[in-house]
C-alpha cells in the first residue's frame, strides 16, 4: 500500500501539453505559452480597443453615438455617463489584479446591450449578438493570459 502511494505522490505534476498526469485537467499553474499569451493580448486588445473607442464617443456625444442611442430608444443625456461607466470598466478590467472582476463588470454591461437590441427588434447576428461577440473575446483573452483564472475554469479532457 505505502508504495502505491509513494508512486501516486511522485507522478509528475503535469504532461509536455500542461495537462495533469493525475486529472488530465489543464494544470493551471503552468504558465501559458507564448502563442496563448500572445493571442490572449491580441483578442483582449481588440475588446478593448473597441470599448475605449465606444466609450469615447460616448464621453464627447458623437453625432453617431447621439442617433445610435436615440434610436435605441434613450435619450442622449445618458450617453456621458455610460461613457465613464466604460471607463471605469476598462480600468477594472486593465489592471492585472482586478481584470476578472473587470470581465464580471463588462458581462453584466454587455447583457444590457443584448436587452436593448431585443427590446427594440435589431437583428440577430450584427446587432442582438455583438455584445456577446465583444464578451468572448474579453473573457477568452483574460482565459489565455490568467492562470487564476484557468484554475477556476480548467477545461477538461474528453
Amino acid at each position: 500500500m505505502n508504495a502505491l502511494l509513494s508512486t501516486v505522490d511522485t507522478a509528475p505534476a503535469s504532461s509536455n501539453d500542461g495537462r495533469s498526469a493525475r486529472t488530465g485537467e489543464l494544470d493551471a499553474r503552468v504558465s501559458p505559452s507564448k502563442k496563448a499569451l500572445w493571442t490572449g493580448r491580441v483578442l483582449s486588445g481588440l475588446a478593448v480597443a473597441f470599448l475605449l473607442m465606444d466609450g469615447t464617443f460616448k464621453l464627447v456625444a458623437s453625432p453617431e453615438a447621439v442617433h445610435g442611442t436615440t434610436e435605441l430608444g434613450w435619450p442622449a443625456t445618458v450617453l456621458f455617463g455610460l461613457g465613464l461607466l466604460q471607463y471605469a470598466c476598462l480600468a477594472v478590467y486593465l489592471i492585472p489584479q482586478t481584470a476578472v472582476l473587470g470581465a464580471v463588470l463588462w458581462t453584466g454591461y454587455l447583457g444590457g446591450a443584448i436587452a436593448t437590441h431585443v427590446r427594440v427588434g435589431n437583428p440577430l447576428f450584427s446587432h442582438i449578438l455583438f455584445p456577446v461577440y465583444v464578451a468572448a473575446f474579453l473573457w477568452l483573452g483574460l482565459w489565455l493570459r490568467d492562470s487564476r483564472l484557468r484554475a477556476l475554469l480548467p477545461l477538461r479532457s474528453v
